[in-house]
């Protein structure tokens, strides 16, 4: 049989395989997280009817004579670019900026993904559309997500109040500063107490500093037994004071703290000096969010912020060896390489919240590849009747 009649099949078979490929490009086009596939062909073994010959004595060289054998398939790669990202403003739908693939697990199954449509079940656990459960990572160990919408934060008692800022090197006698503060007592009552700095001796630049709850019956007794003195050029170490607070009848209660004077600054200019307090009134959760480092932060009614976790990123030497295992999923592979997984932002892409990376597919770039495998494989349609005609008159010949 004729050799083109076996190089035509072998093409028609790569322009079926290549135009598989762009029929699921273009049945994903609207894929949320979807990467393309991309077929290449290679030319199959030759048949040397003559070999090469070097020059020698007075000959010249001699080219080998070599027929070709139709071609085969090359690779079918998954190009994984970044697509352009759809905002959708809802909270749960994110995307990879850069580098790096989502982690999602079923049972002890572990996949990867770009598609960041996720969802609460039922127990608040982070999932994708098929209710695999979303990944986070701390200290290096991968838990899954879960953000409990009834949490309530219990009340914290303060325990210590730390001043910062500056207090002014050339301070007059009568300088002072009265800012209001919150602590909460043991029973997690909030009370508002006046702190009042006030410069005392500035040739040695001590500042006394009290604290009053104007709730009191008696406010003016409210104050600590001794104000106390702090020194920025100076300064103590920590220091326990014992505030009065309101014990709910209008009575004095003792509240002892930690008072912390380390981060104060003494030099030219104005007195902006701050005191912060820890501790913390019962909250419940009101919202959460999640920012660029991948951080869900939930939003507490008493104000508070505390962090619910941070989801993890996968990262991998060979993207395009991974395997596709449907559902917007890849698996690792051989040759893609381990997964390299840390925070985002640690050499991988940051999160956009409220959007959606969206298919790397181009229509037009499809279709024009349609278009040229639709006539590669006619013109090798071509070949198989043309060596049919051929054949056709070697048969008629013994007519």
């Amino acid at each position: 049989m004729l050799r083109s009649m076996y190089s035509g099949i072998s093409g028609m078979k790569n322009f079926q395989t290549k135009l598989d490929v762009i029929g699921n490009n273009i049945a994903n086009v609207n894929t949320y997280g979807f990467k393309k596939g991309r077929v290449t062909f290679k030319d199959a073994m030759n048949q040397t009817i003559a070999g090469a010959s070097a020059a020698q004595n007075n000959r010249g060289g001699k080219n080998p004579m070599q027929v070709g054998l139709g071609s085969t398939i090359a690779s079918i790669d998954s190009v994984q670019t970044q697509s352009s990202f759809q905002t959708t403003g809802r909270a749960l739908d994110l995307a990879v900026s850069g580098d790096g693939y989502f982690i999602v697990k079923q049972g002890n199954a572990q996949y990867f993904t770009r598609a960041g449509n996720f969802y609460l079940d039922n127990n608040g656990t982070l999932v994708n559309a098929d209710g695999m459960k979303v990944q986070s990572i701390e200290n290096g160990i991968l838990k899954d997500i879960t953000v409990n919408v009834n949490a309530v934060l219990p009340a914290k008692q303060t325990t210590a109040i730390t001043m910062a800022g500056n207090l002014p090197l050339d301070a007059k006698g009568d300088t002072k500063l009265v800012q209001q503060i919150q602590v909460v007592d043991d029973s997690g009552t909030a009370h508002t107490l006046d702190m009042t700095i006030k410069s005392v001796n500035p040739a040695t630049g001590n500042w006394d500093v009290s604290f009053t709850d104007n709730t009191l019956d008696d406010p003016a007794g409210s104050s600590v037994n001794q104000p106390i003195t702090i020194n920025p050029n100076n300064p103590a170490a920590d220091t326990a004071v014992t505030l009065q607070v309101n014990d709910g009848t209008g009575k004095p209660k003792a509240l002892t703290v930690n008072f912390s004077q380390k981060n104060l600054t003494m030099t030219s200019g104005s007195i902006d000096a701050q005191a912060t307090t820890d501790g913390n009134l019962q909250g419940s959760l009101e919202s959460f969010n999640i920012g660029s480092d991948g951080v869900i932060n939930g939003v507490f009614s008493n104000g508070s912020v505390l962090s619910l976790g941070q989801l993890a990123l996968a990262k991998f030497s060979n993207p395009s060896g991974l395997d596709n295992a449907g559902g917007n999923l890849f698996r690792q592979s051989v040759n893609s390489g381990v997964a390299n997984i840390n925070t985002p932002g640690n050499g991988r892409g940051t999160i956009a919240a409220g959007s959606l990376e969206m298919s790397n597919v181009d229509l037009s770039e499809e279709f024009t590849e349609m278009i040229v495998a639709q006539r590669g494989f006619q013109a090798n349609t071509k070949i198989i009747t043309t060596s049919d005609e051929i054949l056709q008159e070697l048969v008629n010949l013994k007519r």
